[in-house]
This record gives structure tokens, C-alpha cells and sequence, in this order.
């Protein structure tokens, strides 16, 4: 890039082609950016929301090496408008957000905090009156601390708690949000929350992981017929992050590791969803799950007809045999192993051959009739200088993803949008405030908003 207001001519001849360019996405495909309540809203404690396992879990001296919580975040709770703006003016069409549980019952069930509540309408008609379409995750990882205290999503009245907040929420907002997901990705906040004890609330152990499997993936099935209920003509979907698994070598052992680790990575919540059951036989754990948490009817229940399936990837994964490796037999061969150079600062793989491959793999499911691409970014070491932040990695990783969504859609795979990863820097998680994945970048001692040359690019993209 020449610098990071304009693209270079040979990126402009490039996406202004119909080989590459807005256009050749279509008409009606959807263009967005994602946040989420716990990452961006900051509030914690205002207006009579309720403390969530994140905001207890960040609260933690040791999460992260910063000390850093998202007690303010991004003041997205104070300043929504204005970030609400600045997605207009990069010219997007929908803007999803999550919705915090706590923030609407601070108890988990029961009172309703209607205050709450009128932040949520606020913002979703700051969406409208500026032309950009909502769509709605009902949860994105922040569950009631005091419902984490009654065993969380290894307690199956989960269900029960969560399908009273689902018709609270889809009651609420039926008139004004056709677009609605349930969950966001179950994998990550099951498996990391529930297994390996890295994400909030911290269980680590099969005696969280497999309830809490089962529960979530029961939930997601309720949520769905709630929303198909209470909102008329609802696009309905959910999310899984997902990513192409690749086996290090063609020799059978590795072949059979990758095979058991996309049956965990990218079946064991989607194929129980369309009706195809949990994946025993490449993941046999899961048969103590199944004979010790499923009830009579639930393989019933597991299954609903979404309208669409929300797909998140970042990178693709490359695994190996390893017989040390507890229940799943296999390990991944981390990037560096393979000198692969080309990294975003997570360490993740930059592979925009990735995102077609698993395209590719999701589209074989015949129950799948739509797939819109609910979160794709990277985070790079940007610079502020001068009020610029010329991040040409970031852009450069756009450019290459989006030209292999645009090959999958060419190719007749049923994708119908997309959504960057994200609209402003904010808290990543045990990462803190370190990962920058924004279009706009944040001063967090000010709140300054700076727009970034990938912000710029997505404005003259989708501006054409």
C-alpha cells in the first residue's frame, strides 16, 4: 500500500474488476461487521446489570500478565452511537452484536432489568435509522455468575435458564430484529471454560466438559424454536467457529488424528444440530457423555432447522498422531514446526485456502441451506502515527480471505455473507487489551477512535 488512506492501483484495478469487487459478491449479500457484549459494552456494574462469569473471571489478578478486565472496554455501552456511525460510514449493511444475559436478568431468571432492556433498543434503532440491519447473538459467553454458582452449563436446568431468557429477549425485540444467532461458538466457551479451565469460568476436567456439551448443544436447539415462535418471518442461525483440519503427513495415523480432530472441532455441535447425532464413533468419549447426560427424547430435541449457519475462521489446523494425548490422539503441529512465516500476532496461521477448504467441507451437509460467514480477522502490531495506522498485513489478509469466499460462492457453495472481526480494538479475552483486531483503532486512556487503513479499504470496497 501507498499509504493507508488510498489502496495501491494495482488493489484498485484488482477489486474493481468483476473478477474481485463487491458486485461479484451479488446484491443481496450480506456485509458486516461483529462485536460482543462482554468485549466491547464495558458498564459492568451500571444500571442494574449483573456480574457474568467473564467479569468475575477477569477480575482475577492472573489472567492475564497486564492485570487488564474489561470493567470499561470500549465504553461501547456509553458510546455505541457514535461506533454505530462510524460502521455506516464504512459502508456496511448489518451490525451483530451480542446481548448480555446479566445486563437483562441480573439474577439469571426472574426480574427483569428493564433499564437493560432500553440500552438494547437503543441500539438497535441507532442500527436502523442508520441502515444497518441487526443481527442478534443471544449469547456470546457471558453467563450469570450466579448461575455459574449452580453448576453453570453442567447443571441441565441450564436449559430451563436459558430458554427463560430467550423468550424475555426475542419477546422484547421481535418487532424490530428479524435477524437472530443463538449461540457463539459452543466449542470455545465449552471447551475452553469447561475443559481446559483457559476461558471463564475456569473448570477444568470430563466431568464439566461432557454436561456442559450436551446442555449447550440442547440449548441451541430450544433457542432456535424460541425465536421460530415469538418472531414472526425470523432468519434464525447459529455459530461455530470452525476450522480446516489438515493431517502433518499422508501416513494413516496422521490421517486418522485429523480425522478425530475435525470430528471435535467441527462436528461435535454442528452434526447433532442437523439432526445427525454426536460423532461416537471418531470421538468415543463422547459415549459416556451420551449414556450418563442424555435423557429419553433429548437426540430428539438436539436437532432444528436453521434458516443459516454462522461459520467463524481465523486459520486451519495441522495435526499429527501422538498416543500421549488423552482422548482425542492427536496434537497440533503449531506453525513455527512447519516454518511457516506468514503469522497474525496470535500466532495464527494466515491461510486464506483455510476458509475455502471448510466452505468446501460444510457445504456437503445437505441440511445446511445458507452459510454467512459471522466472523473472519486478524490481529496485527499496529502504529499510530501521525493519526494514521497504515496496517497493510491486516488489509492484505481481507483481500486474500474475501478473493477465497468470492471462489467458494463462484464455485455454488451457499455462502450469503460476511462479517469482519471487528469494528473497534477491544478486550480479547485472557488476552487482554494486547490483540488489536479492529478496523478502528482505540486509545483506551482516551477512547479516541482512529479509523485504520483497513477501515478505509472496507469504506472504498463496499463503497463502489
Amino acid at each position: 500500500m501507498q499509504d493507508n488512506q488510498t489502496i495501491s492501483s494495482v488493489d484498485e484495478q484488482l477489486y474493481k474488476t468483476n473478477s474481485f469487487s463487491k458486485k461479484a459478491f451479488g446484491n443481496d449479500f450480506v456485509w458486516g461487521v461483529a462485536m460482543a457484549s462482554f468485549q466491547n459494552e464495558g458498564a459492568w456494574n451500571l444500571d442494574g446489570k449483573g456480574e457474568s462469569i467473564w467479569d468475575k473471571f477477569s477480575h482475577r489478578k492472573n489472567i492475564n500478565k497486564e492485570y487488564q478486565n474489561a470493567d470499561a472496554a470500549c465504553e461501547f455501552y456509553h458510546r455505541f452511537e457514535e461506533d454505530i456511525l462510524i460502521a455506516k460510514s464504512l459502508n456496511f449493511n448489518t451490525f451483530r452484536f451480542s446481548i448480555s444475559w446479566s445486563r437483562i436478568l441480573p439474577d439469571g431468571i426472574g426480574r427483569v432489568n428493564h433499564t437493560g432492556l432500553e440500552f438494547y433498543h437503543q441500539l438497535i434503532d441507532c442500527c436502523l435509522e442508520n441502515g444497518l440491519e441487526p443481527f442478534v447473538t443471544l449469547y456470546h459467553w457471558d453467563l450469570p455468575q450466579i448461575l455459574e454458582d449452580r453448576g453453570g452449563w453442567t447443571n441441565r436446568e441450564v436449559i430451563n435458564w436459558f430458554s427463560e431468557y430467550c423468550e424475555v429477549v426475542t419477546r422484547e425485540f421481535s418487532g424490530k430484529v428479524k435477524n437472530w444467532m443463538v449461540l457463539n461458538e459452543p466449542a470455545g466457551f465449552v471447551g475452553l471454560g469447561y475443559m481446559t479451565g483457559y476461558h471463564a469460568p475456569g473448570r477444568i476436567g470430563m466431568k464439566n466438559f461432557l454436561p456442559a456439551i450436551h446442555h449447550a448443544t440442547m440449548c441451541q436447539a430450544e433457542g432456535g424454536r424460541i425465536i421460530r415462535k415469538n418472531v414472526s418471518d425470523a432468519i434464525i442461525g447459529t455459530t461455530f467457529s470452525c476450522s480446516f483440519v489438515e493431517p502433518f503427513s499422508q501416513k494413516p495415523a496422521d490421517v486418522q488424528a485429523a480425522k478425530r480432530t475435525d470430528a471435535l472441532l467441527n462436528r461435535m455441535f454442528l452434526e447433532p444440530t442437523l439432526g445427525m447425532g454426536y460423532p461416537v464413533e471418531e470421538l468415543p468419549f463422547l459415549k459416556k457423555m451420551v449414556r450418563k447426560y442424555v435423557h429419553e427424547g433429548d437426540m430428539e430435541k438436539l436437532a432444528f432447522d436453521f434458516d443459516f449457519i454462522g461459520l467463524q475462521n481465523y486459520f486451519k489446523v495441522v495435526v499429527k498422531n501422538a498416543w500421549w494425548m488423552p482422548y482425542l490422539g492427536a496434537s497440533e503441529v503449531k506453525p513455527h514446526k512447519r516454518n511457516v512465516k506468514e503469522l497474525t500476532d496470535m500466532g495464527w496461521e494466515i491461510s486464506p485456502d483455510g476458509i475455502f477448504q471448510i466452505l468446501n467441507q460444510l457445504s456437503k451437509y445437505q441440511e445446511i441451506k445458507q452459510i454467512i460467514i459471522t466472523e473472519n480477522g486478524a490481529a496485527f502490531k499496529d502504529n499510530l502515527e501521525e493519526g494514521n495506522v497504515n496496517d497493510i498485513e491486516r488489509i492484505a489478509f481481507y483481500e486474500s480471505y474475501l478473493q477465497h469466499v468470492l471462489k467458494a460462492k463462484e464455485s455454488g457453495i451457499k455462502v450469503s455473507g460476511y462479517m469482519a472481526w471487528t469494528l473497534t480494538d477491544n478486550f480479547e479475552w485472557t488476552e487482554g487489551y494486547k490483540p488489536k483486531f479492529g478496523l478502528v483503532h482505540i486509545d483506551f486512556k482516551t477512547q479516541k477512535r482512529t479509523l485504520k487503513g483497513s477501515g478505509k479499504w472496507f469504506r472504498d470496497f463496499l463503497g463502489e
